[in-house]
């Protein structure tokens, strides 16, 4: 097999799960304990370049793009955008650990990728061993918390959920001009990025129906998944397995929301705190995620 794109040692596959093709990088310790890792918005697994090959000295590790994300399929969207909804995500990431022999496994999702671990938790408890979820409240609390500032920091999820075509047309006319606004938005910039890793992100934002992807993963957060989240919260079901948080210091969640206090109304066991940097923790605090990983898993 291929080797993986910035993971030295990682064999690039892909796995078809219900029709959708998911293409990830995987490697490690044959006899460690699985850990799946998920990768946010506008990424790709590639943002686990400086802690992966870390990991996978002691786990086996698997790191897929989400359905829409990278290499693996985009697939179309629906009306009530359930195609994209964090239920159809999860099952994805599930039926992939599933056909790599693994049923019960760890976690650790950053941004988007934390969103869908957060569904996985909910919808396949009996799989999740432990979680650890970055830089994110829970999507219900952030919409239901939205304050002026949250907004002004958080546009795209505003402009992102406006109908079919308007932020597609826009977006796709430039889209290496909005991977690096998003992600340069920061107090450091885009210096914080591997260079080699912004192309990889660049790369995959440009190719065809990516852009559309995009918009629906956040449709369906501000549609299908709030109502599967407050069905949830009117059934008292919350994420069972230990749960640790981490955000960014430096970031928006910390400071616009209470995130440790918001997580302990939706996890049973949940422990956590800041990290010294902003957003993306793996690629500015490769270091003090893999210390956090290494003692909690």
């Amino acid at each position: 097999m291929p080797e993986a794109t910035l993971l030295p040692g990682f064999q690039a596959r892909r796995v078809e799960v219900g029709g959708v093709g998911i293409h990830l990088a995987c490697g490690g310790n044959p006899a460690g304990r699985a850990l799946l890792l998920l990768h946010g918005h506008p990424q790709t697994h590639a943002i686990w370049h400086r802690v992966a090959p870390r990991l996978a000295e002691r786990f086996f590790v698997v790191a897929p793009d989400l359905r829409g994300y990278g290499d693996s399929d985009k697939v179309p969207g629906t009306p009530d955008h359930a195609a994209h909804s964090k239920r159809a995500m999860a099952q994805d990431q599930v039926g992939v650990m599933r056909a790599l022999g693994h049923e019960r496994f760890l976690l650790c999702g950053h941004d988007r990728g934390a969103r869908v671990g957060h569904r996985l938790c909910l919808d396949h408890p009996e799989a999740v061993e432990k979680a650890v979820f970055l830089d994110i409240a829970p999507t219900l609390a952030m919409y239901e918390q939205t304050s002026m500032a949250f907004a002004r920091a958080y546009w795209h999820w505003f402009f992102l959920i406006q109908p079919e075509p308007l932020p597609e047309r826009m977006i796709e006319a430039d889209p290496a001009f909005y991977v690096r606004r998003i992600m340069g938005r920061g107090a450091k910039g885009l210096g914080i990025f591997a260079p080699e890793a912004l192309a990889e992100y660049i790369r995959c934002a440009e190719q065809p129906g990516t852009v559309h992807a995009f918009c629906e993963d956040y449709r369906a957060s501000a549609g299908i998944d709030l109502d599967l989240d407050r069905a949830d919260r009117a059934a008292g079901r919350r994420v069972a397995c230990p749960l640790r948080v981490f955000w960014g210091e430096d970031g928006v969640i910390g400071r616009c929301f209470d995130p440790l206090a918001i997580w302990r109304d939706y996890a049973e066991a949940v422990e956590g705190g800041p990290f010294p940097c902003g957003h993306y923790m793996a690629e500015e605090a490769p270091e003090r995620l893999l210390g956090e990983l290494g003692s909690f898993f």
